[in-house]
């Protein structure tokens, strides 16, 4: 009868080192991944940061007439209207 319950408690023992040794690895695991995603966040924002300040300056107001003029775009002297009569097909209700 003793000899059994020791091999119980060997047994046992047994068990919960490997069950503690695959906890162990997983939770190693997850940190891994864990400080590797930090990483790639942090690496991200650094990156946003410098492409927000790229389009501040791309999309300023002395950019954006630099690049209208060097399209040929011009300046609209007088705006006209097209009036649509009622008894028209493409008139809204």
């Amino acid at each position: 009868m003793k000899k059994v319950f020791l091999a119980i408690i060997f047994i046992s023992t047994l068990v919960l080192l490997v069950f503690y040794i695959f906890q162990v690895n997983v939770l190693t695991k997850e940190t891994y991944l864990i400080k590797s995603c930090e990483k790639k966040i942090s690496q991200l924002s650094r990156e946003n940061e410098t492409l927000e300040v790229n389009f501040s300056k791309a999309s300023s107001l002395a950019n954006i007439g630099n690049y209208l003029q060097s399209q040929n775009f011009e300046k609209v002297s007088q705006v006209k209207y097209i009036y649509i009569l009622k008894g028209s097909v493409a008139t809204s209700r």
